[in-house]
């Protein structure tokens, strides 16, 4: 069953810490990454439902917070 989710730290549980190197980066779950992809393909074929754009929307949002993230501590670590 899918939950309708809103708000990213609905997600939190979805969080997984990758070692790359020296530094760990932030990542989606793989069942995480697979359900952004369905909603993605969905909406591209435009058979996304209302509350799956409102999923999507949060995860787009969780992505654009580890994008930022992982950027700073990949400049971190560079230092």
């Amino acid at each position: 069953m899918v939950t309708t989710l809103d708000q990213p730290s609905s997600l939190i549980h979805e969080i997984q810490l990758e070692k790359v190197g020296d530094c760990n980066f932030f990542k989606f779950s793989e069942s995480l990454q697979l359900r952004m992809e369905a909603l993605l393909e969905k909406k591209k074929a435009d058979q996304i439902t209302p509350d799956e754009i409102a999923e999507l929307k949060a995860m787009g949002e969780l992505d654009r917070i580890f994008t930022h993230v992982n950027a700073m501590l990949a400049a971190e670590n560079a230092n």
